[in-house]
């Protein structure tokens, strides 16, 4: 029986990965921080008849980060798919004298991103089969911030490994969502109210339209066609016009949380 391995698999789009990958007839591997999380969540899809491991690791721990990547290497325990998909808001600036915020974010979206793909790059490619998918983003389109920089990284990076594992066999895609209806935002301290609702991509959806296009070898994946438009135009625009409309969204979002945190006092 095929295993998938999803970071990050206890909630949001990672647990939507989780679910789909189950009904698909996927044995799984959910990685996550909160034990308790992880165990609810293995014992909802053991319900569906599928064998469920967890492994408790921090993603910003280097020790925690070799430990999965010996795991997904494991060759007499083969991982069939990989979904890079732990990840968090980053909402530090860049100017900030304390970088701890983005040290961390870089650890979880960039470093172990590149770790444990690698991994699973080198058991795949030994086997001649196997598919690795990275949550990116459409924000690392645009300059918003430390996120921007880090997805950008992800998405890019992702493209370098396919261009890599050409003709091996393994598949490779850079998942970039734009807005996503998950707990992502509340968890992240994100205000979501200006938000138009023809933006918004339903979870399992977003799932659906990430695995058909790692199995078609689509190498980024932009899900729905409003994103794929849009994201078509930003890729066409004058970057000086893009870092106008970035600045222009980073201070309404800062705005819009500042009074959002005020109503909560």
């Amino acid at each position: 029986m095929a295993t998938a391995l999803v970071t990050g698999g206890t909630s949001g789009i990672g647990a939507a990965f989780a679910t789909a990958l189950a009904g698909r007839g996927f044995d799984l591997v959910l990685v996550a921080r909160d034990v308790e999380r992880l165990e609810q969540s293995a014992e909802r899809l053991r319900a569906t008849g599928r064998t469920v491991d967890v492994i408790s690791a921090d993603l910003s721990d280097r020790a925690d980060v070799a430990r999965l990547a010996a795991r997904i290497e494991d060759q007499a325990s083969p991982i069939e798919v990989v979904v890079n998909n732990a990840g968090f808001g980053v909402h530090a600036r860049l100017t900030d004298p304390d970088t701890s915020e983005l040290d961390n974010a870089i650890e979880v979206m960039c470093r172990s991103v590149t770790t444990l793909s690698g991994a699973a790059a080198r058991a795949m490619r030994q086997r001649g089969r196997g598919t690795i998918i990275n949550v990116s983003s459409t924000a690392g389109y645009i300059t918003t911030g430390g996120y921007s920089a880090v997805k950008a990284f992800v998405t890019t990076y992702t493209e370098a490994l396919a261009v890599e594992l050409a003709g091996s066999g393994v598949r490779v895609t850079a998942l970039c969502p734009g807005w996503v209806r998950t707990e992502f935002h509340d968890r992240a301290g994100i205000s979501t109210r200006s938000i138009p609702s023809g933006l918004w991509i339903d979870v399992d959806r977003l799932v659906a339209d990430a695995l058909r296009d790692a199995g078609r070898g689509v190498v980024v994946s932009i899900p729905s066609f409003r994103f794929k438009a849009l994201m078509a135009l930003v890729k066409f625009a004058p970057r000086a016009s893009i870092r106008w409309i970035s600045g222009r969204m980073s201070s309404s979002r800062r705005a819009a949380n500042a009074a959002q945190s005020g109503a909560h006092r």
